[in-house]
Parts: structure tokens; sequence; C-alpha cells
């Protein structure tokens, strides 16, 4: 009879039961891995064979078949090795158990010298194992504190094989490895503060809108004047992630295998920049392993595109549907994979390829500039919530002794709209902030007070907005209200609005710069 052993797979950032089954067929040594497994689950028959030797146990003389089910869903990683040796050895006999040890999941690699090997994915795969009402799960030591962030579940680390084997075998108690000390913080307390901007008080109007109702940002301006230093402290500004966010931020750097502190949750909001040479993989999601990309690892945070007009345009164009659904789904030949990827956008561009359009040293002409500008597409510009152009800074801010506004005083502005907001989407799952509302949400929480209505009716009127535009007036609209308190849409909310979008302005000759 089979030997069956419990582990997990990865499906995105969600893992599923994997039950590991292993049998003896005689014949031939031979050892036979199945299940629609990838070449590093497939290796797994070398690593295990070299770990059980050099534990002391013997590796059976004849034919091995070890199926990892459900056969139909493609599985990967190194993770299954631990659960594929205590099946040999089960199914050898070659140990007594004290209990069954099919209450316990397995989640490690296994390295030549029967050592215990930490793997990405470990925070998922503990939730799985509580949804699962397993006895417990055991993995590497390195990964005791990130499974150890799931409650009701218990959490057991060894060191090696054998340290494993006793265990199942009740040969005393279990003793759990010293913690390792945290890391020390590196450069945290020099945290950027918006305090060291100059003269851009009209700028950050807006940018505390945006931060306000999770809008997406544009801005255009010459080299130099700011753009990318308001943009990286953003994040200084927006509330703190909830424990449900910080969950859904965590299990996506778990499966990325991009945390930095194992056994913490992620309590800032993430801030990812990447080039603009960055392939649509890397921004959007793929790979061999079909993994979560920048737009699913600025989940619940911000995404910055310097110098967007530099990315390529098919890049760009990929970008258009997660902004709307919020989640992007990566499909390959046999599987897919969805990610979350409710991010903010935040974008800065040179207004002309030179960068000084407006100004007497600018050479560009018509047509270079509209090449350039066409770079963005319409589509993607219409996702623009606000598009504001950012001006020079004169010389009597720069030498001004006086700091600008404080990180703390706007953060207080934008806590006070998005605890609007909370109470405003309080019954509404999956809707935190004002740029998430949708078609018949708009409607209902954007009521506009009558000159207010008259004022956005003749503006559509005259620019004929698209439809997602007009809704992306209320929602600007919306929030501006919250930053005051206003239960409805007032004229000056709707105003303020409207002049959120420069690019529109200046294409209707209503705008100099």
């Amino acid at each position: 009879m089979a030997a069956v052993v419990k582990s997990f797979g990865l499906a995105g950032v969600d893992a599923y039961p994997v039950e590991v089954e292993v049998d003896l067929l005689g014949g031939l040594p031979a050892v036979s891995i199945v299940g629609l497994v990838d070449t590093a689950v497939r290796e797994a028959r070398e690593r295990v064979q070299a770990a059980l030797r050099f534990a002391g146990y013997k590796f059976p003389g004849e034919k091995v078949v070890i199926n990892l089910a459900p056969g139909d869903v493609k599985k990967s990683g190194a993770h299954f090795d631990l659960a594929m040796a205590v099946g040999v050895l089960l199914r050898s006999g070659q140990f007594a158990l004290k209990e069954d040890p099919g209450g316990y999941a397995f989640a490690a690699e296994l390295s030549l010298n029967a050592t215990l090997r930490p793997c990405p994915g470990v925070l998922p795969m503990a939730m799985a194992a509580r949804e699962a009402g397993a006895a417990g799960l055991i993995v590497a030591p390195e990964n005791l504190r990130e499974a150890g962030l799931v409650r009701g579940l218990k959490v057991y680390a060894f060191t090696t094989l054998q340290g494993v084997i006793s265990f199942l075998k009740g040969e005393g108690p279990y003793t759990p490895p010293p913690e390792e000390e945290a890391a020390a913080g590196d450069g945290e307390g020099e945290e950027l503060d918006f305090k060291d901007v100059h003269g851009q008080d009209a700028l950050l109007e807006y940018v505390v809108v945006a931060a306000a109702g999770g809008h997406n940002l544009l801005m255009l301006g010459a080299p130099g004047c700011g753009k990318s230093m308001v943009a990286q402290r953003i994040p200084t500004i927006l509330p703190p992630l909830t424990e449900a966010e910080s969950l859904e931020v965590t299990k996506i750097y778990s499966v990325a295998g991009l945390l930095q502190e194992k056994g913490r949750l992620i309590c800032r909001r993430p801030f990812r920049a990447p080039h603009h040479n960055a392939s649509i993989n890397a921004l959007i999601g793929g790979g061999t392993a079909a993994g979560p990309g920048e737009i699913s690892l600025a989940h619940h945070g911000v995404l910055f595109l310097d110098e967007i007009a530099e990315f390529g345009k098919k890049t760009l164009d990929a970008l258009r549907q997660p902004m709307e659904d919020r989640r992007v789904t990566i499909s390959r030949v046999k599987y897919s994979n969805v990610y979350p990827c409710s991010f903010m956008l935040v974008s800065a561009m040179n207004p002309c390829p030179c960068g000084y359009y407006g100004q007497e040293r600018c050479r560009c002409s018509d047509y270079e500039v509209l090449k350039y500008r066409q770079r963005l597409s319409g589509p993607l510009l219409d996702r623009m919530d606000i598009q504001k152009y950012v001006q020079p800074v004169n010389f009597l801010d720069l030498s001004g002794h006086g700091g600008g506004t404080t990180s703390a005083a706007l953060r207080a502005r934008v806590e006070f709209a998005r605890e609007q907001q909370k109470k405003r989407f309080a019954a509404l799952p999956g809707v935190s902030c004002n740029a998430q509302m949708t078609a018949a949400q708009v409607k209902e929480f954007c009521s506009l007070e009558e000159e207010g209505r008259r004022l956005l009716e003749r503006a559509y009127a005259r620019f004929r907005y698209s439809a997602r535009a007009y809704h992306k007036f209320l929602k600007v609209a919306r929030t501006f209200a919250d930053l005051e308190g206003a239960p409805r849409l007032r004229r000056q909310d709707v105003a303020a609005a409207l002049m959120a979008r420069d690019m529109d302005r200046e294409q209707a000759g209503l705008l100099v710069i």
C-alpha cells in the first residue's frame, strides 16, 4: 500500500493541498516522479537519495514511484523534498511511528547532507494547512517565524532530516531551534519627508488628493523640477496597512521570495520603481513559473514609473486592464495564476524630448513633441485621474531657510479623508478608497449639488469626455469633498477636479505652460 504524505503547491498567491504518494513496484532500481511536475521537482530524486544515505537510511533498491496528486495541476518548486523523503522511509518501513504522520504537512528543501533549507511561499502554505486541519506544519528553521504568523496552526522547525524522523517516532519532546536575531534596520531612520520639497504648494494639494483617494497621478515637467522627489515621498503620507492588507502583501512577497524580514508582516505600503527598460513580464508578471510582477509587488502601495514615456508602448498598454480590474491573470499552456494588483500609479515624464517645452532653450518641433506625447496611448492617459504640470522652482524658494509642509501634516489630512471613505464603504467588501468605486457606486455616493452639476455638464458638453473620464472627475471631486468632510459634491469640488487634468485643457488650447 502506498504511503501518503501531505504537502502544498502554489497557485498564484494561494496554496492548495498536494498528496505525495510513494510506492515500491519491484524491478530494477529507478525513481519516477509523476504528477505534472517541473524540472525542480523532478530533480528531487537525486537530492532525496543523497540526503537519505547521508542520514544513515537505505534507499530502496527497486523501482520507486512518487506521485504528486492531483495529477492535472502543474507543480513547481523544491519544497516537496522533505515530504518525498518521509514517504520513502514510510513505504520502505525504515522507522516505526508513534503517531500517524498523515496529520502533519511538510514544506522544505533537502540538501545533499540531509539539512533542511527554506523555501518561498511558506505563508500561504501555512494558511492552507490551517484550513485543511493539519496537526502541524514542518518547515526549515528559516521559515519558522514566517509560518508562525498564521494563528491556530502548530509549526515545527528542524535543522536536519534526522530531527524530523526522531520527532515523528516520538523520541523525546520537540525542542524549537534558537530564534535568529532580527537584522538591524537599513536606514529606515532617515525617512523621506515632504518638508524637503519647496515651491510646489499647488502640486502638493493634488498629491494629497491622489493619496487620499488612491487616484493615479501623472506629473509632467522639466528635468530637475522635483517630480521624482515628490513621488518618492508619497508613501510617507499614506495611511498604514490594515491587518488584512498586510497579510495580502506579505503573501505576495513570500511567494516571490522577497521577504526581507521573515516572520514579520509587511506594515509599510510597498513602493516599487522599476526602470524603464523593464519587460512586460517583469512589470505585469510571468516567466516560466508565472510569478508576480511589479504591479502585484506594489499591491496596496505605489507603483512609480519614472520617465514613463521611455517605457515600451506595449509594456504600458499592458497596464490598462490590471488598472481597471485590480488583478491580473498570468496564463500559460497548462495553468494560470491570478495575482492581486490594486496599486496607485504615480508616473513622471518630460513634456518634450529635450524636457524644456515652453522655454526659450527648447528646440523641439511640434511634430517631435506630438510624437513624444503619443508614446502614452489615449486609453492609458484616460486612466490617469490627475495630470499636473510641475513648474520649475524659483531661486527664492530654493534659497529660503524655511522648510515645506511636513509629511505628518499632510498625512493627517489624508487619514481624515480615508476615515470618511472607511465609513462610507464599510458594507462594501473590496472597496477601501474612492478610486476603487464602480460606476454604480459613483452614482450612489457622488451626488452633486445643483451648481456643481451645471458646471460639470458644461465641461462635458464642451470637451466630450469619455464615460471613464466623467467618472474619474466625480471620484476626484468626491475626494476633495472628503478632505473637508462635505457630504455632497460642491461647485468648488467639481471645479478642482476639472482642473486636475492639465493635458486635456492644454489640448483644448486653454492652458499655457
